[in-house]
């Protein structure tokens, strides 16, 4: 038998509109439920816990600060980011094929199409920033952003493309100088990064991640951090303004929208595809290290530092006690290096180096930072304390030597890179040191830290933990005796040295004997 609709409709009338109240029943408490559980989203027309924001929000003396903040901080973006580039360098490197590729059964079938085993050359990109410091086109930025670049191409934030040319860069600041073909460009003022204070709100500009133009904000850190590297002379900024790749060469900004820093380096953590990233620890170059740089680089190819010639070491407690020291501010002097500014000028291990040109002096880092800031011919005028009285020594410096690597806290420095005792690291013995390898107190000169194992040195059995006491039968005693002596040591050298207590002679012969 077959029902008409209508016949259907009669006939189920009663069932199907008890079926339908029952849905509108469950709609309406499924909607006052949600409702009730805070998810006013779903509540009805009307209902009074239910409205949308119609006015203008909070207001007061106090949110009237904060929005005053905004639109200081809106200014400072607004008239930075123009200066901002981003940098995309690119070297050729060789890279070295799969050996597989030399292999004749390899060869025999697959015939010469994927030529030959050796190395091959492969292009390799870099992101970074920059900022534009003068209307000609003149860009500072760091000096591992260009390095080894075969072609460097800059994008500024209205989307003008440049070719880069370096002017020329200074591995030790981690500072380059680039320069575009432009005229009235944007620049960013560069300030005083001696104003600094610990607390004050900072900008950091940039491009990371490739995120291009990225603006972050957090405060000052710490001031005067030393360099990552032994042979860097460059003491940093610290900023929780996050810093991640790509940030490198950007500048950090003042509240003046002044470049106070010039963001370089991080502690990193876990970022996108693994990289390292953001944990709230950058760094950046003090922008008067930066103009210093630059306008040797500019001027002369070349940056000058100034040279003392010593050996130093912060002060502890019980040094400043031992060395009659009212407290631990200043540099103790290890070593004097023989002929050198500072022996001229009468300077003695022991000396505690309070103030140079008057200004205080905290740790040993910070007497390198404001030697090296001292243009060579210059006299400086030194407060130090001897024997617990005060002393004033005025001291000609030279130019510093560019291969001198050795830290100011008597960490590791690379010997010669040439010749018969090269790829040996070194560095001071210290009195922790000369516990720690159980050495009797007699034992003075300069302990190996590293040893490249393709060195003569490796092949003649010298090892990290020996103590080289003499260079061809004059005495070691300190950095300076070493880079002199091993510099300048040709052909057979002999050395002598002291292994867990033991002295011993050692003969290094060069690789081509």
């Amino acid at each position: 038998m077959r029902y008409s609709t209508k016949q259907f409709l009669r006939e189920n009338f009663l069932g199907l509109s008890m079926t339908l109240v029952g849905v509108l029943c469950l709609a309406l408490a499924t909607v006052l439920y949600l409702n009730h559980h805070g998810y006013p989203g779903f509540a009805l027309a009307g209902d009074p816990n239910f409205a949308l924001a119609t006015g203008p929000g909070l207001d007061g003396p106090d949110i009237n600060t904060l929005e005053n903040q905004n639109r200081a901080y809106e200014r400072i973006a607004q008239a930075v980011t123009p200066a901002i580039v981003s940098i995309q360098s690119t070297q050729v490197v060789k890279v070295q094929q799969s050996p597989f590729l030399n292999d004749p059964l390899f060869r025999q079938f697959f015939g010469g199409q994927f030529g030959g085993g050796g190395p091959r050359e492969q292009r390799e990109h870099a992101l970074g920033s920059g900022v534009i410091v003068t209307p000609d086109g003149y860009i500072v930025t760091n000096n591992h952003v260009i390095k080894n670049a075969t072609d460097i191409q800059i994008r500024l934030s209205d989307k003008r493309t440049f070719k880069g040319k370096v002017v020329g860069a200074d591995p030790q600041t981690d500072v380059a100088v680039l320069k575009i073909d432009g005229h009235n460009l944007q620049t960013a003022s560069v300030g005083d990064s001696s104003t600094l204070h610990v607390g004050d709100i900072v900008m950091a500009f940039g491009n990371p991640f490739g995120f291009d133009f990225t603006v972050t904000r957090g405060t000052v850190s710490a001031l005067g951090r030393p360099a990552p590297e032994a042979g860097m002379v460059a003491s940093y900024i610290q900023t929780d303004a996050a810093i991640n790749p790509g940030n490198s060469g950007g500048p950090l900004v003042n509240v003046h929208g002044q470049v106070v820093g010039l963001n370089t380096w991080i502690v990193p953590g876990n970022g996108p595809g693994g990289e390292g990233a953001s944990i709230g620890i950058g760094f950046a170059v003090p922008s008067n290290t930066v103009r210093h740089v630059m306008t040797d680089l500019v001027q002369t190819g070349k940056v000058t530092r100034g040279y003392l010639g010593v050996q130093a070491q912060d002060l502890s407690q019980d040094l400043a006690k031992q060395f009659n020291i009212p407290d631990t501010s200043g540099a103790l002097v290890e070593d004097v290096s023989p002929g050198g500014p500072a022996e001229k000028a009468g300077m003695k291990p022991g000396d505690v180096i309070r103030k140079v040109n008057g200004q205080t002096i905290d740790s040993a880092h910070q007497l390198t930072d404001a030697v090296t800031g001292i243009s060579p011919g210059a006299v400086a005028s030194l407060d130090v304390i001897r024997d617990g009285k005060p002393l004033n020594l005025r001291v000609t410096l030279v130019e510093r030597p560019s291969d001198l690597t050795a830290s100011v806290n008597g960490g590791p420095g690379k010997g010669p890179s040439q010749g018969t005792l090269r790829g040996i690291t070194v560095q001071n013995l210290t009195p922790a040191l000369h516990d720690q390898l159980g050495l009797p107190s007699s034992v003075t000169g300069i302990v190996i830290s590293d040893i490249d194992p393709n060195s003569p040195a490796a092949d003649a059995g010298l090892q990290p933990g020996d103590v080289i006491e003499s260079i061809n039968r004059q005495n070691v005693h300190s950095m300076a005796d070493f880079n002199r002596l091993a510099g300048a040591a040709k052909g057979e050298v002999l050395l002598r040295i002291n292994r867990q207590g033991t002295g011993l002679f050692v003969t290094i012969t060069p690789d081509n004997q």
